[in-house]
């Protein structure tokens, strides 16, 4: 996976000082991570606001302290206590306090955070003894293999005398964050450029190397590669340059392509399916579809090799999760038409069954090549697809708020553990409009059971075993159908010294990122 164009990744020292402007291809409605964990506002807020620990730089699922020095379970489950990080202060100068975080999992990640709903469900209270203590207490049994690896997506500080209060969801911190990051919010001026400032006041000895990072809006890909080529910008990441183009800008002087820095970001192709059609609620049907879909062919004409076939929920890179072991539905377009013939749908005098309305995510261009793709692919076993194209906030909206959609190809990410935006797609009972989701109404009391037992299993190997029940069933009954996993690639100028050397390297804090002479 994503071996075309390999590239080396090694500490470099960088000096101190110049200014990095970067390529960014949307411009999110809000800026704070503790509210939206996504990887969109990752990009940029991560460099301002901190979280209790993050992806170490020598990857193997480590983790590396950041606000939290050390985190320890209790062998219950029903405690973690986290030692904070002494002489941290906030861009405002305001002392940074166990108080902060108590605030931010009681008040923001528990009730507000798409993901920390989830991870957080349990938590009934942080106590903090003093100022570098936080005990958070829950009501459950909680795992802490759970918990540890949701700490770099959800933990997100915020500083509570800004946002105590307040209406924290319209806070106008959320689009100007004040953090305790290695660079300050300086401004955004809309449909230009967001500017942060190196803070010099960052506990992280001789960092930030930069002075200056400027994210430039340039939605369009092919621009993004003429920007690098004439030096207008130093780094586009998430492959915002082209797949097509990335063989002949390796060649070009001065620049480099890198593959790593994604490792635990891992992006699904998937065809979610809405399971109130009734056409769609027969599971013939749905492995009909399956059979139809050559994933081979998608990943050598969709990602031009840049991507693996997917197998299941829970992709191969993660090891600690992945089961091998689950039903596959190889390309066979003779099944996938015997199958359709069984559930009672013949071909017509038009060669047409029935038809399907198709949402292709507008979120990457790959999405919608894929939508292209889908339909011609089912229509060759008698399913005739009409494709929606909608923007991105109509497409949220038709989606997870109105349903309004038969199949969709969707983009959820792996965030190294299946309770941390994966169960989250299959579990019944998701409230409507809840993005990135289970918003096609499909419900499986057995899975439901396997989710819910699985968030209060403290034992590692139980908890383990249960999440491989969890993928056989997925796709064995296809709630959705996985097709791809991929990563993404990160373009730089050779100058920038430090690209790619953690496994979440994009959305993190770039505190080492600097520029050589």
């Amino acid at each position: 996976m994503l071996s075309a164009l390999p590239g080396a990744v090694h500490a470099q020292e960088a000096p101190q000082g110049g200014r990095l402007v970067v390529a960014a291809d949307s411009e999110p409605r809000n800026l704070n991570p503790a509210i939206v964990a996504s990887n969109a506002v990752f990009f940029i807020s991560s460099k301002v606001i901190e979280p209790l620990a993050e992806a170490a730089l020598d990857g193997e699922g480590a983790l590396a302290p950041r606000l939290a020095t050390s985190w320890e379970g209790a062998e219950d489950g029903l405690s973690v206590t986290f030692k904070l990080r002494e002489g941290v202060t906030w861009h405002d100068g305001k002392p940074f306090t166990s108080a902060d975080v108590a605030f931010s999992a009681m008040e923001v990640w528990k009730p507000l955070q798409n993901l920390g709903r989830i991870v957080f469900a349990n938590l009934e209270g942080v106590d903090t003894p003093d100022d570098l203590t936080a005990v958070f207490r829950f009501s459950t049994p909680t795992p802490i293999q759970m918990i540890r690896n949701a700490l770099p997506v959800v933990t997100s500080v915020l500083p509570k005398h800004l946002y105590e209060g307040t209406d924290i969801a319209s806070n106008p911190a959320n689009n100007a964050p004040v953090g305790t990051g290695p660079f300050k919010f300086a401004e955004h001026r809309p449909g230009e450029y967001y500017r942060l400032t190196r803070n010099d006041a960052y506990w992280g000895e001789g960092q930030p190397k930069l002075d200056e990072i400027i994210f430039r809006i340039l939605p369009d890909r092919a621009a993004a590669a003429s920007a690098l080529e004439a030096d207008e910008i130093q780094l586009a990441a998430f492959s915002q340059v082209p797949l097509v183009d990335l063989e002949r800008i390796s060649k070009v002087p001065g620049l480099k392509v890198v593959t790593e820095g994604y490792e635990a970001l891992t992006y699904q192709l998937v065809v979610e399916i809405n399971h109130r059609n009734k056409i769609l609620a027969d599971l013939k049907v749905r492995q009909a579809i399956a059979h139809a879909i050559d994933r081979d062919f998608v990943v050598a004409t969709v990602f031009l090799g840049f991507a693996a076939p997917a197998t299941g929920p829970v992709p191969q890179n993660a090891p600690e999760f992945y089961n091998p072991d689950v039903p596959e539905y190889a390309y066979d377009v003779d099944k996938a038409n015997a199958l359709l013939d069984e559930a009672g749908y013949p071909r017509g005098a038009d060669g047409n069954r029935f038809q399907l309305r198709l949402l292709p995510a507008p979120f990457f261009s790959e999405t919608r090549q894929f939508g292209d793709y889908l339909r011609q692919a089912l229509a060759d076993v008698g399913i005739d697809v009409t494709i929606v194209a909608n923007d991105t906030p109509a497409h949220l909206k038709a989606v997870y708020a109105d349903h309004d959609f038969d199949i969709t190809v969707g983009s959820p990410v792996f965030r190294g553990d299946p309770a941390i935006s994966t169960t989250i797609l299959v579990q019944s009972g998701i409230a409507d409009g809840v993005f990135f989701s289970n918003q096609g109404g499909y419900a499986n009391a057995e899975l439901d059971a396997i989710i819910a037992e699985a968030a209060e299993t403290v034992d590692t190997e139980a908890r383990t075993a249960l999440y491989n029940d969890f993928q056989r069933i997925v796709a064995g009954d296809l709630p959705l159908i996985n097709v791809a996993e991929w990563g993404f690639t990160t373009v730089a100028s050779a100058r920038v010294a430090n690209v790619g050397n953690n496994p979440r390297w994009a959305v993190s804090n770039w505190a080492d990122t600097g520029l050589l002479p």
